[in-house]
């Protein structure tokens, strides 16, 4: 396979730069690996198993993440209402990215 030369290439006409514009930001990985662990997360379930988390922070990225069409955000009419969220078919398929990232983690993190 013959390498194109950089002088001709743009990284924001890649599929990995369309990708990193999904997923980079301090918690979006944090919050598809929660929904891929756990499938269906209510907000405070999820607030509280990121930890470091703040209600702002998380409740404006899983905004980003509805309208990039990763998250599905379901609410209920009750009160006091519930809202829970889940992975779209588009988040799903990052689930074999996300699998190896944990098994790359597990075998290279210090013991």
């Amino acid at each position: 396979m013959k390498k194109e030369c950089i002088a001709n290439c743009k990284l924001e006409e890649t599929g990995f730069n369309y990708t990193m514009s999904l997923i980079q930001g301090k918690y979006k990985m944090f919050i598809l690996y929660t929904l891929m662990e756990f499938e269906i997360v209510r907000f405070n379930e999820m607030q509280k198993y990121i930890g470091s988390i703040t209600y702002k922070t998380l409740s404006s990225t899983l905004k980003q993440l509805e309208a990039d069409g990763l998250v599905n955000r379901k609410e209920y009419s009750q009160i006091p209402p519930k809202v829970e969220y889940s992975l779209t078919e588009k988040g799903k398929s990052l689930i074999p990215i996300l699998d190896n990232m944990c098994e790359w983690g597990s075998i290279h993190k210090e013991k």
